[in-house]
């Protein structure tokens, strides 16, 4: 039961959210991820338990975040970077839903799910489908 809530449901968060945001409209989908990223990049800040370096990691994040408003490599490298600092408090810090013990695990866990599709350039479902169709051999 432990996998499915520290690994399973993780992933499966990370899944709905690349679920949720690929249906939004292309033209916006971009800058409202980098939005997003920023925004989990300043999660630890009201008690993550590591000091100065929780403003230095904020700084670090929303530079990069801004760096995503135009790219989608940005997007997915914040991402990374979060990863990252999940993994810090999930050994050192405080985790991120102070009920929640491996709660920055959780993150960890989710958080590469929603990178990889930030790297693939956070496509919408219709694009998914026909790089798909693209890959698929042709029957002999």
């Amino acid at each position: 039961m432990q996998f499915v809530t520290t690994v399973l449901a993780p992933v499966a968060i990370g899944l709905v959210y690349v679920t949720l945001m690929s249906l939004v409209p292309d033209r916006h989908r971009l800058r409202l991820n980098a939005v997003m990223v920023a925004g989990a990049g300043a999660a630890y800040l009201s008690g993550g338990g590591l000091g100065g370096w929780e403003f230095l990691f904020t700084v670090v994040a929303t530079y990069v975040a801004y760096r995503g408003l135009d790219s989608w490599t940005f997007v997915g490298t914040a991402w990374l970077l979060h990863t990252a600092w999940d993994i810090v408090h999930h050994v050192k810090g405080n985790p991120i839903v102070p009920l929640a013990h491996d709660s920055s695990l959780g993150c960890a866990i989710c958080d590469p799910v929603i990178a990889l599709w930030c790297l693939a350039g956070g496509p919408s479902p219709r694009t998914m489908l026909r790089r798909r169709e693209r890959h698929v051999p042709a029957e002999a």
